[in-house]
Parts: C-alpha cells; sequence; structure tokens
C-alpha cells in the first residue's frame, strides 16, 4: 500500500519554514459520501503564514494541517459519491499540502482538465471576483484601484472590474509587471518603486478613484485612502505589507508614514468623504463558492478573463518538501500571478499529456 505525506504546523509561527514539518497522512478508504484525492498542484497563499500563526482560528494548538487550496485527481469515490475515478477537482480545504486527501464531496469542485491555471481561480480568484460583486458596489464608468495588481488576486480583481466597465490603475513592483498588468487590460499601471503612486492618482485621476482593491496594508491604504473620492470604498481584503512580522494584526506599523501624516483620524476622513472601508473574508462566503467558481471557470474556458500562473514556480517548486521554498519566492516579491507547487509532478505531467 502506497504512503503518503502532509504538511503540519508544528509550532506557531509566522515563519512558514519553522512552523511546519512533513509527517506521514493517513490512507484511509473514503466513506460514503467521500472522494479521495491524489494532488497534483497546490496553491500558495500569502495568508499561509497567517494560518501558521494561528491567526484565523484563534486559540488553535499545533499539530493541524497546513494549506488552503489543491487540485487533483479523484482516485477512489465512496459509495452515494456521483464523483468517479480520474475526476479532476479543485479542494478548498484546510491542510491542503498534503499527497493525498480524504474529503467530503461537498467539498470539491469538478474541473474540466488538470492545467494549473484552474488552481488560481479558486482562493485568490473567488476572493477578487465575490468582493468584486458583493462589497464594491461596482458601477460602469467608475475607476478602480487595485494594489498588488500582478499577484494572485489582483489580476482577478482587475480584469473583472474591466469586465464591468471600470478605469482601472494597477499597482506593481517592477517594469515586466506593468507589461503583464497592461496585457490583462489595465489602463494604468504603476511601478510604485519607480513612480509616487499618490502624485499619479492626484495628477491623473484628480476626480478621485471610486473603488480600491486593497491588499497591502500600511502606506499603501493611506495612498488609497487619501485618494478616495466622495461615496469612495476601499475593500480590504489583506495587509500583506504586516503578515510576516505581525505587525498588521497588533496595528504595530500603525498604517507606517503616510499615516503619521494624515491630517485627521480615520473616521473623520470617511465622513467627510461619506466613504467607506469595508472587510472581505472569503470564508464568510461560502455558499457562494460554487456559483461564482463556475462562472470564473466559465469565463476562463471563453477567453473572457486570463489565470495567470507564476511562471518561475511552475518548474521550481516540485514536491511537498518545496512549499516552504514557494511561500519564500511568494513573500520576496518577484512572483507575478499565481504561485503553485506541483506537489505530485510525474503525475500532473501525466495527467496534463493524457489530455491532450
Amino acid at each position: 500500500m502506497a504512503s503518503f505525506r502532509k504538511l503540519q504546523v508544528r509550532k506557531l509561527s509566522t515563519n512558514f519554514r519553522d512552523a511546519v514539518e512533513v509527517v506521514p497522512a493517513g490512507n484511509d478508504c473514503p466513506d460514503s459520501g467521500e472522494v479521495a484525492v491524489r494532488v497534483l498542484w497546490a496553491g500558495v497563499n500569502a495568508s499561509d503564514v497567517n494560518f501558521t500563526a494561528g491567526k484565523y482560528t484563534p486559540g488553535v494548538s499545533p499539530p493541524f494541517d497546513a494549506g488552503f487550496e489543491a487540485l487533483g485527481r479523484v482516485t477512489e469515490a465512496g459509495p452515494d459519491c456521483s464523483l468517479r475515478e480520474g475526476d479532476f477537482v479543485v479542494v478548498p480545504t484546510f491542510g491542503a499540502f498534503a499527497e493525498r486527501l480524504v474529503v467530503s464531496e461537498a467539498q470539491v469542485m469538478r474541473v474540466p482538465s488538470p492545467d494549473p491555471e484552474l488552481l488560481p481561480l479558486l482562493v485568490s480568484g473567488l476572493t477578487a471576483k465575490i468582493a468584486m460583486d458583493r462589497v464594491a458596489d461596482l458601477a460602469p464608468g467608475a475607476t478602480v484601484l487595485v494594489t498588488a495588481a500582478a499577484g494572485a488576486t489582483g489580476q482577478f480583481a482587475c480584469q473583472i472590474a474591466k469586465l464591468r466597465g471600470c478605469t482601472v490603475v494597477g499597482t506593481c513592483s517592477t517594469a515586466a509587471k506593468a507589461a503583464m498588468l497592461r496585457s490583462i487590460g489595465v489602463d494604468r499601471a504603476v511601478n510604485y518603486k519607480e513612480e509616487d503612486l499618490g502624485a499619479v492618482l492626484r495628477d491623473e485621476f484628480p476626480r478621485g478613484i471610486d473603488v480600491a482593491y486593497e491588499s497591502v496594508g500600511g502606506d499603501m491604504f493611506e495612498t488609497a485612502l487619501a485618494a478616495l473620492r466622495p461615496h469612495g470604498r476601499i475593500v480590504v481584503i489583506g495587509f500583506i505589507s504586516g503578515y510576516k512580522d505581525g505587525s498588521g494584526w497588533t496595528g504595530a506599523s500603525g498604517g507606517g508614514a503616510a499615516a503619521a501624516k494624515r491630517s485627521a483620524p480615520l473616521p473623520v476622513t470617511l465622513l467627510a468623504k461619506s466613504a467607506s472601508v469595508r472587510g472581505f473574508f472569503l470564508n464568510n462566503f461560502r455558499r457562494e463558492w460554487a456559483e461564482h467558481f463556475a462562472w470564473l471557470v466559465a469565463a476562463w474556458r471563453r477567453g473572457e478573463i486570463v489565470s495567470r500562473v507564476d511562471a518561475h514556480s511552475v518548474g521550481a517548486f516540485q514536491g511537498l518538501d518545496s512549499v516552504p521554498d514557494a511561500v519564500e519566492w511568494l513573500f520576496s516579491g518577484r512572483s507575478a500571478g499565481k504561485v503553485v507547487v506541483a506537489i505530485d509532478p510525474e503525475a500532473a505531467k501525466e495527467a496534463r499529456a493524457s489530455r491532450l
């Protein structure tokens, strides 16, 4: 009988490499309504370090399994399942950094192929799609700022805003990322390492922005806040600048230098503009996942949206042991699109070849 492994959090820390350990996984047979899935690809998220620090489950004590999302092939289906051996599925579940998963059929969603480009549509795509549709109150003609626009979720926020008839400003950190943003329809790509974002927004968008899809925090949040027009909305989907050092959870970062320069407290600023800051956490919209994921897959298959996987990660991160390397690559700021890990490289290659 084959043996499998998984990544388990052994101590609470935002240092992913120090927090996790590869341990044996069970080889249980699926019960009624369950499926066994051989994981081909796993997605890496900035929030993986929040999870290993116990931020999403207060009071949790190690050990517990790591990872949020996987794409794989059903290898066995229990009684009363509609899925069959050989079906490809995505699995949004805690513990997805594993070589094999046994989960309820209700937890998985079938996909047409084992292409890794389907994986970004899960956590990253769903975050953008539901946040834009349910929280941002987008309207045609709106001006939308997307921070970390060349990242896994930013790419979808940009494209969805364009599909809704909006003008999109996207931030990034390199010329190559700016070119990528322009290729997916972003109207104004701002390389914040070479340009002053606040000045660009004041000079080129003097009426202000209607919506900011914000995932960085600190100075970037403050710049977005200052650029809001009356009735503007900031949708906070994360604050990656405060993840690894924990400052985003304690307020120790204080919003950065821009916050210190703010002329009025946040409530006063919002009041003066009739503006709002709206949080978005994907797990609070679980009942809507299937509907929005189906839309994303269909739009991707029709060529209406691009699902970009970080090119470096596809070849560089192979096997469960490479997940910490992939997390560190994401936080290096050099990735573009979704960082993925080929958990079973040979099976992933064979699965894709069999579909050609």
